[in-house]
């Protein structure tokens, strides 16, 4: 059966976009992830989807793929759906949060079903908004 995550993923991202905000993708970096690696903090990184961030972005069933600037440099990226942490409104935290896959964990995992803030889920390179959203994880 093929997993939900790449729609939810889709839906959560156009969601993001049809009311004005900006979806980040929280990832676990891991060998198959292509990314500038200069920008990873203890193994994640928080990249920005939103339309004027990225260039050719395709979110398919398997991996996620666009060109984004870091530092003014291009940059092809490349990241694996296996390694997608979350997805999430920048400018109000709302989103999803996934499971880490076993390839991918690193640390503390929340069951199927739980709840996790998204804090938890993810470092943020901003302070945290006021108000705390709760997520599902999703396998």
């Amino acid at each position: 059966m093929a997993s939900t995550k790449p729609y939810l993923i889709r839906a959560i991202h156009e969601w993001c976009l049809d009311e004005g905000f900006t979806p980040y993708l929280a990832v676990q970096v891991d060998p198959q992830t292509r990314v500038p690696r200069e920008f990873v903090k203890d193994g994640q990184i928080v990249l920005n989807v939103g339309v004027e961030a990225t260039h050719k972005l395709l979110i398919g069933n398997e991996e996620i793929s666009f060109q984004a600037r870091f530092n003014g440099a291009s940059f092809p990226v490349l990241v694996p759906l296996s390694a997608v942490l979350a997805i999430y409104a920048r400018e109000n935290g709302q989103g999803m949060a996934f499971e880490a896959s076993p390839e991918n964990a690193q640390g503390e995992e929340v069951g199927a079903g739980g709840t996790a803030n998204l804090e938890a889920a993810t470092e943020k390179t901003e302070p945290p908004t006021p108000r705390g959203t709760h997520l599902t994880r999703i396998k």
